[in-house]
């Protein structure tokens, strides 16, 4: 997908801010067993048609609204994905924001979960 110049302006500001990991270092987080919460931040309709084993679903449009309320614990490591990591790197961004202390982009998100067999379909 090609992204207008102003969108790539604010991603890149937010992953200046936010730590950003790669599908390799998420599967070695997940295999050591490092407490995290895996949050899918796409469209509604995106994580029906599939989405990454164990994650759960706050849109990146509702994500400020509701993560208090779903994630009370801001000390909880949350590793947000999207469908490349774009979206999921303003997410981050903006819970950090809110003082949620470990907020992670997954960088590659659904398509590199997908390759890597990590996923509903």
């Amino acid at each position: 997908m090609d992204h207008t110049p102003g969108f790539l302006n604010i991603v890149n500001d937010a992953k200046s801010r936010v730590r950003q990991i790669n599908i390799d270092e998420y599967q070695q987080m997940r295999n050591s067993g490092q407490p995290h919460l895996l949050v899918d931040v796409r469209e509604e309709s995106e994580f029906a048609a599939g989405h990454a084993l164990g994650a759960i679903h706050i849109g990146k449009g509702v994500i400020e609204r509701d993560i208090e309320t779903k994630v009370p614990d801001k000390a909880t490591p949350l590793v947000l994905y999207c469908g490349g990591g774009f979206r999921s790197a303003l997410a981050a961004d903006a819970l950090q924001k809110m003082g949620y202390q470990t907020a992670i982009s997954l960088d590659g998100g659904y398509r590199a979960l997908e390759a890597a067999k990590l996923t509903t379909r």
